[in-house]
């Protein structure tokens, strides 16, 4: 028998029976009961200590994270056309060549942009080649005169803003025509192909570097080098445009079909046609004035 003695015998108290008495709301804890745990402790404001720590945005974060449910940013917002311009350079070297090599039965959405397409591309496309026809049609101008000793060279800044003004009207304005359009025939039809906005953006802004190196050899003083080199610019840019939105309408009818294609063609080569003759238009005939000839 144990001794009455004994300290390692467990013994009970009658300070906590008193306790327990006193305090009937307390919340007690069994030795034996290992899934229960206590619950936070407030402090004397009626705050949580571990929930002044916590950021509730973070919180916020991670459950959109964790729940797939992350807000896209606005359409107006510079968030959004930000993911457009990080793309890396190999890319648009892909994109560029595949525009002025197209291939037929190779869509340029699905092979090059491949549902990632950026504005970093065309932008600057449509920016070279408002800078590279102004000065082209200056230089052709220039050229042009050469030799008339009554022409005095002034530079035309003018044509930057027109050039700028045609080139990013055409980039813009038409892909969101084009976007309507289909949008519209796909509603109606409902099993058409469709595109992205941002997508026919960037299939027409990469459309455009065929037509960098023609404006170049516009400048030398060749009228039949000139509209070859447009022929082929336009055969080649068309191609790419001809060949992207074909799939998108070939289900529909037939004079729907060959209207849209036709009115992408025709724009097109409204654009390389209306640029050649603004801005490297050669004066035909030069007056000479007679020379008195003096006895």
């Amino acid at each position: 028998m144990a001794s009455k003695n004994d300290p390692f015998q467990f013994q009970e108290f009658d300070e906590a029976g008193d306790l327990l008495e006193a305090n009937r709301d307390a919340t007690t804890i069994s030795i034996d009961d290992e899934d229960v745990k206590p619950k936070k402790q407030s402090t004397a404001t009626g705050f949580s200590t571990e929930a002044d720590t916590e950021d509730p945005l973070a919180n916020d974060d991670q459950a959109e994270l964790l729940s797939g449910q992350k807000k896209s940013p606005s359409f107006w917002s510079f968030e959004y056309y930000q993911r457009f311009f990080d793309i890396e350079t190999h890319h648009v070297k892909e994109r560029i060549i595949g525009s002025m090599m197209p291939w037929p039965r190779k869509n340029f959405i699905n092979v090059y942009l491949r549902r990632n397409p950026d504005l970093y591309g065309p932008f600057w496309i449509c920016t070279t080649l408002v800078f590279a026809t102004a000065i082209s049609g200056n230089i052709s101008n220039f050229l042009a005169h050469q030799g008339d000793q009554d022409y005095k060279y002034t530079p035309e800044f003018r044509k930057v803003t027109i050039a700028a003004t045609i080139i990013f009207s055409y980039a813009w304005l038409v892909p969101l025509a084009v976007w309507g359009f289909l949008l519209w025939r796909n509603n109606k039809m409902g099993n058409l192909v469709s595109y992205a906005f941002m997508e026919i953006v960037c299939v027409y802004g990469y459309s455009l570097s065929i037509y960098i190196p023609a404006v170049v050899l516009w400048i030398l003083p060749f009228n039949w080098l000139s509209w070859c080199t447009i022929v082929v610019a336009l055969c080649l840019s068309g191609s790419v445009l001809v060949l992207t939105f074909w799939p998108a309408v070939r289900d529909d009818h037939p004079r729907v079909m060959i209207a849209f294609l036709s009115v992408i063609v025709l724009l097109n080569i409204l654009l390389a046609v209306g640029c050649k003759t603004y801005f490297f238009t050669i004066p035909g005939n030069k007056t000479v004035k007679p020379t008195n000839s003096t006895t």
